[in-house]
């Protein structure tokens, strides 16, 4: 379920439980596959209706009686955990910065608009509670800027991102969606109605907290690693 481009992908990434003993840990339990698209017995469903994004082709995907090829499996049997896992390492990252821009562009309508509406003979960017909630945006962004970049450096240096990577993922999104709400907020009732663009971005912001992992995920993700040098440093 939730598979995006689910539609119009040539192939997909398939996790697969090949374990099937219920003990089995996670990291040797599931097998990654590649299944072609044609392949019978897959079958995409209807385009989800989402509440944001609505140009992503989210879909969910039916498996019946399909038949993989044995070299359809990548790295070996019980690998398909550790692909995930990696592959989060890099997508997510990815996602933090496509929040960041995210949250650029509210702050940019909200900048410009705020210096066009007036509110007691002046624009509401004079008035302080305006001006200071601009200032919160530029913080956040900037900030979230910054993790994306921490990140994608340890990738670039071989190293293992994954602290970072969940780091980066929940700030960037929890960002995004402030900086969202607050523009609605700044528009008042303009940024409540479909003729502005505020209210797209509040509801095209939430997505960034639950795909790729939810923004709990990340907090679990951060505090194991948390504890798990503590462990190592007593």
């Amino acid at each position: 379920m939730w598979i995006t481009n689910g539609g119009v992908a040539n192939w997909y990434f398939v996790l697969a439980r090949t374990d099937l003993d219920p003990k089995a840990p996670a990291n040797k339990a599931f097998t990654g596959f590649i299944v072609d698209a044609d392949t019978p017995g897959l079958t995409p469903g209807r385009k989800e209706l989402n509440m944001g994004q609505k140009a992503s082709d989210t879909r969910g995907i039916t498996f019946d009686d399909v038949r993989v090829p044995k070299e359809n499996v990548l790295i070996g049997e019980g690998q398909g955990f550790k692909i995930v896992m990696s592959t989060f390492d890099i997508s997510r990252p990815s996602f933090a910065a496509g929040a960041v821009g995210f949250a650029q562009r509210a702050m940019d309508e909200v900048a410009k608009y705020s210096l066009e509406r007036k509110a007691f003979g002046v624009p509401i960017a004079h008035h302080q509670a305006v001006a200071f909630m601009l200032a919160d945006m530029a913080i956040g962004i900037e900030a979230a800027r910054l993790t994306y970049m921490k990140a994608a450096f340890e990738v670039d240096q071989g190293r293992r991102n994954s602290y970072y990577a969940s780091i980066t993922k929940a700030h960037a999104a929890d960002v995004a969606n402030k900086c969202a709400t607050d523009a609605v907020q700044i528009f008042g009732g303009n940024g409540f109605n479909t003729e502005y663009p505020v209210e797209k971005l509040m509801r095209d912001a939430k997505i960034y907290q639950i795909y790729e992992g939810t923004s709990e995920i990340q907090r679990i993700m951060i505090s194991r690693a948390i504890i798990n040098n503590a462990k190592q440093n007593v």
